[in-house]
């Protein structure tokens, strides 16, 4: 299988942020799978019923980073 690979990169409100994580959660949840479309395609990722998942905390002089990471 070839590598596919999507990075999303925006600024948002805070309220806008977590109401797209919310989504995500929410489509996890109830289709265990999430869906997007990038330039006319639609992309569905089958998530297992386990997973890893990662939360990570940074903050330096430049800036504070959250990341979420969830794989299997």
């Amino acid at each position: 299988m070839d590598l596919i690979e999507f990075e999303e990169q925006r600024t948002l409100r805070r309220e806008e942020a977590a109401a797209r994580l919310h989504e995500i959660a929410d489509a996890l949840a109830s289709n265990n799978a999430f869906e997007f479309e990038r330039n006319g395609r639609r992309f569905t990722v089958h998530v297992p019923d386990e997973v890893d998942l990662s939360v990570e905390f940074e903050a330096g002089d430049e800036g504070r980073e959250l990341e979420i990471e969830l794989s299997w």
